[in-house]
């Protein structure tokens, strides 16, 4: 399988690219941290890493998946950047998967790939999407695009794209003991 390209800008969301990354790894799929704008990058809230490639290092018929993180100035960043939107563009034509998570779809609809299709986002995000027709799942897939809300719907986001590239998210989430994480009613401290 070819790589998993997660795009990495200034500004992203730590806890939504980090997360992605891990899950689909631990699933055993080839998913990688790119760099747009060099390889070391800071998210939104102090983190900084070193990418495993940049976006100069990729290419539409390289990837199997290109997957946008939310967060900001992260997707701001994404949106202002021509090479970005490009290979969303290329993926798209080839009917190759995209994902976007949070304020990420907006990145999707300024490449134009949310045309006729359902998606989902960030409270608000809608208001700023051209594109598309908005819809409040957590997990939203249609045709090749899978969106989602935020922070907090990144599990179930990561293992819906683990089930859309075959592999067995199930076995993932009981390693992780997904479903021992919160019981119905009781109180969380």
């Amino acid at each position: 399988m070819n790589p998993i390209a997660v795009l990495f800008a200034p500004g992203f969301e730590e806890a939504e690219a980090l997360t992605i990354v891990d899950i689909l790894r631990r699933a055993g799929l080839p998913a990688e941290a790119v760099g747009v704008g060099g390889r070391e990058v800071t998210g939104g809230h102090g983190i900084t890493l070193k990418t495993d490639k940049t976006l100069e290092d990729v290419s539409a018929g390289s990837l199997e998946m290109a997957v946008i993180p939310g967060g900001y100035p992260g997707v701001d960043h994404l949106l202002e950047s021509p090479e970005t939107l490009a290979l969303l563009r290329e993926m798209d034509a080839k009917g190759k998967r995209l994902a976007a998570i949070c304020a990420g779809p907006r990145v999707l609809d300024k490449a134009g790939v949310l045309k006729n299709k359902r998606y989902t986002a960030y409270p608000g995000q809608e208001d700023k999407i051209t594109t598309g027709t908005y819809c409040e799942g957590i997990v939203v897939q249609d045709g090749n695009t899978i969106t989602s809300r935020g922070p907090a719907t990144v599990y179930a986001f990561a293992y819906a794209l683990v089930d859309a590239l075959g592999g067995d998210s199930l076995a993932v989430k009981n390693r992780m003991v997904y479903f021992n994480a919160f019981k119905e009613g009781e109180a969380h401290a």
